[in-house]
Formats: structure tokens, sequence, C-alpha cells
């Protein structure tokens, strides 16, 4: 290297990114201007990024091994991470110099960033709750880590063809993956299936050794997850799976050549895909497979870390903290107990004083389907060392119960960690979300009205046994992504009148509220969502062949597809704009833009259907001469987080509709909020809390509240309110009678026979609120400067729901971690 250039591993300079990123293409990937493609720009710029992450990230590990930090473990199934470049740009403060030094290049930062391919470790809000939480951990300097799967394939990639959901690997990894570390020297053993052997020993110990195994090894994988502004770079480590017999070559001479790569292709399907479908034996025992694949290499990396420091495990809770993000990681209980009974010898009522000091157990979810139970036998074919320590754990955790209320069989059998079978010769199960509680010193629910559903219906046996124990944590976004790099028109423009402190502290927002009554302001502001409603129109266009006006109101849902969330009562709604507007062509009904996006599961029938029907509505309503000037319906497909950040900050209204009580939190309603549009949904999750903060003027809420729905279940008659609504019931005949679907006018009708018959979450029953909140909605839109004051007023009340904010009560109230400041790096 000549003396005349930079520093070039470490400058933070333009002319030194440039240099890099140049060094990259010939050195790290042997290509020159003729043979370069837009996959190595995008390769180098991220190594170039990367070098600069590298040392401050070594710097991290070694500041907390040297003070012995306690350190916060965050086990989660996902991590819908998004794409990587735009995020550590903005955390490394590196846009702006970066930009100049691709420009000095003849290139465009912007076309290089979307060469990246999201991340395929995350389907929904926990996954994208997962990733929010490394970033504020690392920008609050608190020592965490992430532990989950590398999964080769993601969750799926999906294609609509005729209409329907058609599900293909998402081979995200296809290119490498630019930002990881692989550690192959980092290998854990993961034992499955055998036989436990259980004896007395000289001593009169018992003992248990669990034999004959199936053994797979878990290899990591680290990527680097950057603060912001500080020089704090945490780790996200990913296990994949590994045969520990590749190659049989035994077999291979023998001329059985598909069974001597059998044992590798057989182990390495554990870590292939996120969530397979469970609808077979199959899928489950190897979606178990996973939950305790991750599990177990986890607490043996953690153990391995703490025993470098300590020689005893009487700090063990001083010095570590387990978090478990939602039912799926609950194994880790047993595990950690096997581990520490087991493998390091320690007496039972030790290693369970430290397992539930150091668990904490976060639920998602009220849905009984979601709360995870597993049969009896499938766990004592797969792990039967586990259920011994599971039953160990529950006869423990019933004669407590017993003391306590020493007559009372029924509390017993609703709260013991084994489900009893329900009819004679039927399955036993258990209940993994019980375990978690009993093992676990913080139980919370993720928004207020979902932990006190929780305690009040979901769990009140366990709140009388531990009332200490429940607690409350609202989810929260991080505002670095989902404001400062998704939306740079509209951050420009708050910063321009309130400074970038917003950033770090998310309350500076409230100054916005100074600025509600300055009519130039809200004209910048209006010209800030036109230009990202241009861009949403234009992806649209390209996408769907569509042509969206920006005048309209852009109406949107993006979420995972699920009744409980309510898409089929946006789609009524849609047709019974459309018939208003067939039935009415010269009324002055607003035009709108009605948006879909979202996977449904693989397996899950009506939730894909219901994908068909919104595409189906689409293709009807907008080549209808009548309407298609007015109304529009498109379903965006393979939505992920880089979608989102292209439609959230175009979109004038957020639909949050799901039934009240039934939506955990939610935090695509704050991430839309805080990027200027107005919320239409039920008092359900998290909406209560925004409403609380933005008011009952800026915001649409309809519909039965929780405590409604619960006293109307018992009594509820879908078919009422059909008869009842003649509106509703033109919706669904229509639907019924094939309107939509005239090649196979029976297509649809497991929907309406649904709605009409069970109607689980109520659709029927609120529509008629849902319809008149949209009339108020469309009027408030006609007025462009009483909108925009709302707008601006829901930005400005933003603050509550940073993910930065949600931290530092895990920190306080559950952890009892600290922040750690790591200096400076000592340049070599």
């Amino acid at each position: 290297m000549s003396n005349d250039k930079p520093d070039y591993y470490h400058g933070m300079d333009a002319q030194s990114l440039k240099w890099s990123f140049q060094d990259h293409l010939e050195f790290s990937l042997a290509v020159n201007r003729h043979t370069v493609t837009d996959l190595d720009r995008f390769t180098a710029t991220a190594l170039t990024v990367r070098d600069r992450l590298i040392e401050r990230w070594m710097n991290t590990q070694d500041t907390y091994h040297g003070v012995d930090a306690k350190r916060v473990y965050y086990l989660s199934m996902e991590f819908l991470m998004g794409r990587t470049l735009g995020n550590s740009l903005v955390n490394l403060d590196l846009e702006g110099e970066f930009a100049e030094a691709m420009s000095g290049l003849g290139l465009e930062l912007e076309n290089i960033r979307a060469v990246e391919w999201d991340a395929g470790l995350g389907n929904g809000g926990l996954g994208r709750l997962a990733a929010c939480f490394l970033d504020s951990m690392a920008t609050l300097q608190l020592p965490g880590y992430g532990y989950g799967i590398r999964y080769e394939y993601g969750i799926f990639h999906q294609r609509i063809k005729g209409g329907s959901q058609v599900e293909q690997p998402d081979n995200w990894l296809r290119n490498g993956n630019p930002w990881e570390i692989s550690r192959p020297q980092r290998l854990f053993p993961v034992r499955f299936y055998g036989r436990v052997l259980q004896y007395t020993d000289r001593r009169g110990q018992i003992v248990n050794e669990w034999l004959d195994t199936d053994d797979v090894m878990a290899m990591a994988h680290d990527t680097p997850i950057p603060g912001y502004k500080t020089n704090n770079v945490n780790t996200l480590r990913l296990w994949s799976a590994k045969a520990t017999r590749d190659f049989d070559f035994s077999q291979f001479n023998a001329g059985d050549y598909i069974a001597a790569v059998r044992s590798k292709t057989e182990s390495e399907t554990i870590s292939k895909v996120l969530y397979p479908n469970d609808n077979r034996v199959s899928g489950k025992e190897l979606r178990l497979k996973q939950e305790y694949f991750f599990v177990c290499a986890s607490l043996q990396d953690i153990i391995r870390r703490y025993k470098k420091k300590h020689d005893s495990f009487d700090e063990f809770a001083d010095k570590v903290a387990i978090q478990l993000n939602d039912t799926h990681p609950a194994i880790a209980i047993a595990e950690l107990m096997r581990l520490l009974v087991d493998r390091e010898k320690l007496q039972w009522e030790q290693a369970w004083e430290l397992t539930v000091a150091c668990f904490g157990y976060t639920n998602h979810t009220v849905l009984p389907e979601a709360l995870e139970k597993w049969s009896v036998d499938l766990i004592g074919k797969v792990l039967p060392r586990h259920l011994f320590v599971i039953y160990e754990i529950n006869h423990r955790f019933l004669m407590q119960v017993r003391a306590t209320h020493p007559s009372d069989q029924a509390r017993c059998e609703r709260m013991s960690i084994i489900e009893e079978p329900a009819t004679p010769g039927g399955e036993k199960y258990v209940r993994m979300a019980h375990l978690a509680i009993v093992g676990s010193h913080s139980v919370n629910g993720v928004s207020a009205l979902h932990s006190d559903i929780l305690k009040r219906e979901v769990f009140p046996d366990f709140v009388d046994m531990y009332p200490n124990r429940f607690n409350n944590k609202t989810n929260g976004i991080t505002q670095r992504r989902w404001l400062k790099l998704c939306n740079p028109g509209l951050s420009r423009l708050i910063s321009s009148r309130i400074g970038d402190g917003w950033a770090t502290n998310l309350d500076e927002l409230k100054a916005l509220h100074e600025h509600v009554d300055d009519a130039g302001f809200r004209e910048e502001w209006r010209e800030v969502k036109h230009e990202n409603k241009v861009a949403l129109a234009d992806l649209i266009e390209r996408e769907k062949k569509v042509l969206a006006d920006p005048e309209s109101i852009f109406d949107v849902q993006i979420k995972r597809l699920h009744d409980y969330k309510r898409q089929l009562m946006n789609a009524l709604h849609v047709i019974a704009l459309y018939n208003e507007i067939r039935e009415n062509p010269t009324s002055d009904i607003i035009s709108r833009t009605v948006i879909f996006g979202g996977k449904a599961a693989p397996g899950y029938a009506r939730a894909k259907l219901t994908i068909r029907l919104v595409n189906a509505i689409a293709e009807v309503v907008n080549k209808d001469p009548l309407t298609r000037d007015r109304l529009k319906c498109v379903f965006l497909p393979n939505y992920n987080v880089s979608l989102a950040e292209l439609i959230i900050p175009g979109s004038d209204l957020s639909e949050q509709i799901s039934q009240a009580g039934k939506e955990a939190s939610g935090t695509g309603n704050m991430k839309f909020a805080l990027n200027g549009a107005l919320t239409i949904g039920t008092l359900d999750g998290a909406n209560v809390e925004i409403r609380e903060e933005v008011g009952d003027e800026n915001i649409f809420i309809f519909g039965l509240t929780a405590d409604e729905v619960d006293e109307l279940q018992p009594r509820y008659d879908p078919k009422s309110y059909y008869t009842g609504d003649e509106r509703l019931r033109q919706v669904i005949d229509m639907i019924h009678a094939g309107y939509f679907s005239p090649l196979d006018r029976e297509v649809f009708r497991p929907i309406t026979r649904f709605l009409l018959e069970e109607d689980s979450f109520m659709v029927l029953a609120d529509f008629a609120a849902y319809w008149e909140c949209q009339r108020e909605v469309a009027r408030v839109f006609t007025d462009r400067e009483e909108w925009t004051r709302r707008a601006i007023r829901n930005v400005a009340a933003m603050g509550k729901f940073s993910s930065d904010r949600t931290i530092r009560e895990y920190s306080d109230d559950v952890w009892g971690t600290r922040s750690v400041d790591v200096s400076p790096t000592n340049r070599r």
C-alpha cells in the first residue's frame, strides 16, 4: 500500500471508503471494471462497512469480558432483520460519506442497497421485535446477544399465481452473506432420541444417563449488531445444523450412494426452513427438534462463556439473564436443568434456583393454539431425558400448589405442566407456556391490555400463586430504522425544526406539537408525504401493473394473514365501496387505493383462500370502468421488511382491525403512526395505548371492546348480523354466488360458510361500525389541513413506542443489567 493512501480499513471519510471499496473489488472479489456486477458492488460495499465494525466488535467483546458484565441472552425463533447495509450505515453515521464515495465512482448508493436480499430469518412481528430489541440493546450499550437459527431458506418466497399464494424456497443465502462470520471451531453437540438409564450410584445419588442418541452438531454464525453512534457492537449468533458424519464411505463403496449422504441430509434439515408445516406428525417433530436444537446450543455457549471467568456457579444468575421470546424456546428451562444437574453435577435445588433467577418469559399471544403444547409421547420420543426433567419439575411444582390449596384438585389440574387426556385413552400434553411460567422469575405481556388479559383470563391461577412475577412491557420499535432510514424526507423535515436528538430519545418528538399550526410546516409535511406516495405508486405499477393515484387515500393493511387480524373485514369493505360507487356513480365518494400484503402459513387453508379472494376482488374492481378511477385494490406479494420500508412512509391510513382482545400488541401500528399515517382500529393490543398518547380525536376507533366480545361470545349469532344489514348481506351474497370467481363460482364458499356459521372473530358483528368509521375517515381526508394536523400529532406522540424505552424497562425490571461504555478502538 502506497504511503499516500489513507487508513482505509478504519477511515470514515469518503476517500478512505472509496479506497476500501475498490480494494475489496480487486482483492476480496477478484473483479475489475470489465467483469464487475451489481452483486460485486454490493458485496464490496458490505465488506467495506464490515471492516469498520470488526475492530469495534472485538473491542466490545473484550470490554464485556474485562469488566465481567452481566449479559442478556435473547432466545428467539425469529430475527426479522431486513437489509443490513442501510441500518449499519445509519448507526455508524456513514450515510453521507458513503454516498459521496460512491458518487465519486459514478455509482448511486441507493442502487447498491437495493441489491441486498432480506435475511430470511423471520416472518412477522415476533421476529421484527427481536431485531428492534437487538438494535436498542447495542444503542443503550447493554451487553446483549441474540440467539436463533440460521435458516437456509427462510419461511418461503411468496409468489401470486392465478390469484393464489405459491410458496417457493427463499434462497436468501444463494449469493452468500457478507455480514456474517462463520465459526466452524464453535461447534456444540445436540442430541435427540435414545433412552434414559436411571440408577443410584455408590454415593446414593440418582444418576440419569442419556444413551444411544442421534447427534447433530450446531455451528455458530455471528453477525455484528452496531449501536447508533456508539462504540458498542453486539452479536447475533445463529446456529446451523451440521451432520456428525457427512459421508458414509462404506455405503458409498457398496453402491448405495443415496444412503451414503442420508445422515447429512437428515441432520441438516433442522436448519433448512422456518416453521415447517406442522399439519403432519413429521412436521411437528421437526419443529420440536428446531426449538430444542437452538436452545441446546445456545445454553452450552452461555455456560462456556460464563466458565471462562468463574470456577463455580455461585454467581451464574448475577452474570446471566436469558429472555424467552414467546413460548417457542420454553424447552430451554428443562435443558438448563439437564445441563446443570447431569453435566455440571449441581444439586436439583441449586440448579432450579439458578434457572428461575436467570429466565424471563415474554408471552406474545392469548390464542390457545399459539401457547404451544407437545404430546408427551412426542417429547418422550425426541427428548426422553427432558421428559424426565419436566415430570420432576411438575411434581415439585404441584406439591407447592397442594400446600397452598390442599383440597383444590381442579386447580392442580388447571396449573399442571402436564395436561391430562380429556377423554379416556386420549393423549397427554406438555403445556410449554406453563413450563415457562413456572421456570421464570418474570412473565410479561407486550401491551397493557394483553398483560391484563393474561392475568385475568389466561393465567389467573399462576397470578394468584406468583403475584409479583407478572408484569407488562409494551412493545416498541427502533426509530433508527422505522423513521430515519425508511423515511429520510420526513426525518430531515423533523430534524430541521427540532434537531435530531429524537434518534436516541424519541420523546423529543413532542416538540412537533409546537409546529402543528405552522401552515408552512404543514405544506412541507404534505410534500414529503406526496413524494413517498408517488414512490409507492411506482412500486404498485411495477409489481401489479395497476395505476394508483397518489391523490387518493392510501389505505394499507400489511401483516401476516390470520383470521383474528381480520383481513376479511377489509375485503368486505372494499366490495361494499365497490357497490356504492356502482350504485351512485356521480356521488362524491373519495378516491381510495386499498393495499394488502402478507404471507399465509402454508398449512393455513382459509388464510390462503383469503389472499385469493383479495386478488379476485382486485381483478374485478380495477377493471370495472365505473369504479377503476375511484377505487383500486392491490395485493403486494412477498411482504418483508424492505417492502414495509417502502409502503409505510407512503401510507395515509393504517388498518389495525383485529378483534379486540386477540392482538397482543402489534408493532406495525407504531411504525405507521411514527411515519404520519392515521390509525383505524379496534381497542386491541397497543392501539389502546396509542389512543391514550395521540388523543381520541387523532385516531379512528370502532367496534366491540374486549369485554364486550367476551360478553357477546356465548350467544353470538353471525347470521343475525347478515340478515339485519342489507349492505353486508349483498357483499356476502356476491362472494357466495361467485361474482368474483365466474370460472369457479363455489371456490369462495368456504369463506362465506365460515362467516355465517362460525365467524370466530366477529367480523360481521363489527362490520357496520367499521363501515361508519371508514365514512368518518373519508370525511376527514377531504380536509387536507385537518388530516395533516392529525398526522403531525400522531408522530409527535410516538415517544413511548421506542424499543429503547422497552429495553430500558426490561433491563431495570427483569434483567438487572447495566450499560457498559466501550472506548474507541486503538488502531494498530
